[in-house]
């Protein structure tokens, strides 16, 4: 099955990004990509404005926009996004929180994953702004399971050895990762190590890193540090991003996760 990673750079405007993603998404399906993975906040960049202003539900224009143009090229679309969720009271303040979800969208699917951990940890409090999911999320393409995991879900094994146990063979992870001292080393690493507890191909689609490369390992919010990869069920990556706006494709081999499972029966 061939798949495609979309490293961009989405900004504060949801109607400004869905143009950027539907621009993104054509020229994937143009070389042939089946499945397309966009990064976690593709519809509104992170500390770029409040949430709740923009968020949407499914029939939202942000989801049936990339639902339509997904329908039109015959591919099947992952992207991040946020949902209205609930209100509850901070330090005296009532505040609209959202769900962090990764829509899933194409020819027989319109549905979303709301990520399950929020990204609290290094002074930063997402759960603040954002209400935690709970339910697992895989779906099929082509007669291939695929599971959903959102940036700081991969921090947690159970969740990925649990979609593997439920069929996943791909688990997609749409991300905004944040940059600073190891963060990048860490984002290797644990994009591997979650590959090896799944046995599962893992096809991570990170935002841009603002800035480019001049600012490479700088401290900022969780805004993006490029580096999406694709990386299989043994461990290797396979493909990999730098920082800049990029589109990766590329053939994943399904026969290399009944061999993983074989031979290291993890699960």
């Amino acid at each position: 099955m061939k798949i495609a990673v979309v490293q961009l750079t989405s900004g504060p405007d949801i109607l400004n990004n869905l143009a950027l993603a539907k621009q993104k998404l054509r020229e994937a399906a143009g070389q042939g990509a089946r499945l397309v993975v966009f990064p976690e906040a593709t519809s509104q960049a992170f500390d770029s404005g409040r949430l709740d202003e923009q968020a949407q539900e499914l029939d939202g224009e942000f989801a049936t926009g990339l639902r339509d143009t997904a329908r039109e090229l015959g591919v099947t679309v992952v992207a991040g996004m946020f949902r209205p969720a609930d209100t509850v009271e901070r330090e005296g303040k009532k505040i609209n929180r959202v769900y962090n979800t990764a829509l899933i969208t194409g020819p027989d699917i319109h549905r979303g994953y709301d990520k399950i951990h929020t990204f609290d940890a290094y002074s930063y409090r997402e759960s603040d702004t954002v209400r935690p999911g709970e339910e697992l999320v895989t779906f099929d393409v082509e007669g291939v399971t695929v599971g959903v995991a959102t940036c700081y879900d991969i921090r947690f094994p159970e969740q990925f050895r649990d979609l593997a146990r439920k069929g996943a063979q791909v688990i997609v992870v749409p991300t905004s990762w944040m940059d600073g001292p190891g963060k990048l080393d860490q984002w290797r690493i644990l994009t591997a190590a979650r590959a090896l507890d799944s046995t599962s191909w893992i096809v991570a689609a990170g935002q841009a890193r603002p800035g480019g490369e001049e600012k490479a390992g700088e401290a900022t919010g969780p805004t993006g540090i490029g580096h999406s990869c694709v990386v299989g069920p043994m461990g290797r990556r396979e493909a990999e991003a730098g920082y800049e706006p990029e589109i990766l494709t590329h053939d994943l081999d399904l026969e290399q996760v009944t061999k993983a499972r074989e031979s290291l029966p993890v699960l």
